[in-house]
């Protein structure tokens, strides 16, 4: 596996492979990796010759500085991660390279970003469109393969690139988790001991929601006693719970298909997010 840390290594390091027509496939990562990545690297190398991996810990998406210290940081059990999973090239970007002196330029989705995570986390889908956008036109991936637990995000990337008209193809994989359901997150190493027993029952209660959904119930009245139900069961603060469009991501007054329900909450210090899919027990 190469390595390259050098913006303007990059290109050279890309060009034999696309001057033997192969193609590429680009997974952005902030590092701290887990099988969830793996399994976006895995899809990856089902779907193209190449892959090529990111990890950058992307300052403009963090509100808070205090998140953005205390977020994980593994270079090198990363690197032997990857390269077992069969990653062809690892890149390492800095802040320096991506946002050089000088730099003053945002890219912001309008609508698909606005609520949920958007309403929380003030800047931080600017500073996701905006550092995709660069990755994008450095690596220039025929592919790009996110995971599904950042349901938004991934609607957001889908948005910017279509309208955008890069010629890249957005793949979603879906949600890796743990025996015991928590969605895989490099947060949840950040969970003390009794949280993380206390931890499953986020997508416990997000299914038992979804049920209810789909079984005929009243969204707006489903998500409220969701509410009360996750801080009974120690979570809390409760940013949201919401029941959306899969597309538009507005949130929805009835049952409808493509629905897919959202939380984010608090257990102890730690925020977790979650997304699951509510289909009908009748199809």
């Amino acid at each position: 596996m190469q390595i390259i840390r050098r913006l303007s290594d990059l290109s050279p390091a890309l060009s034999p492979w696309r001057a033997a027509g192969e193609k590429l496939a680009l997974v952005p990562t902030m590092g701290a990796l887990h099988a969830g990545h793996l399994a976006l690297v895995e899809a990856a190398r089902a779907k193209a010759d190449r892959v090529i991996a990111s990890i950058f810990v992307n300052p403009l998406q963090f509100n808070d500085p205090n998140d953005l210290a205390r977020y994980p940081r593994q270079e090198v059990a990363d690197a032997a991660k990857l390269e077992q999973a069969g990653c062809n090239l690892l890149w390492l970007p800095t802040a320096e390279q991506l946002y050089p002196a000088g730099f003053a330029t945002t890219v912001s989705v309008a609508g698909v970003s606005d609520r949920w995570e958007g309403e929380h986390r003030p800047g931080h889908f600017d500073g996701v469109a905006t550092v995709v956008s660069k990755l994008f036109i450095a690596a220039l991936p025929d592919i790009a393969v996110f995971g599904e637990k950042d349901w938004q995000q991934l609607a957001v990337i889908r948005r910017m690139t279509a309208d955008l008209d890069l010629p890249i193809e957005i793949f979603g994989h879906p949600t890796i988790r743990e025996a015991d359901g928590l969605a895989m997150s490099s947060r949840n190493a950040l969970l003390s001991a009794e949280d993380r027993g206390k931890a499953p029952a986020l997508h416990r209660l997000m299914n038992e929601l979804a049920a209810a959904i789909a079984g005929g119930g009243e969204p707006a009245a489903e998500t409220e006693r969701m509410t009360g139900r996750l801080e009974a069961a120690g979570f809390g603060p409760v940013d949201y719970v919401a029941y959306v469009d899969g597309d538009s991501l507005e949130p929805l007054e009835r049952f409808q298909e493509n629905g897919r329900l959202l939380a984010a909450v608090f257990l102890g210090t730690v925020r977790l997010i979650d997304n699951i899919s509510v289909i009908s027990d009748t199809v």
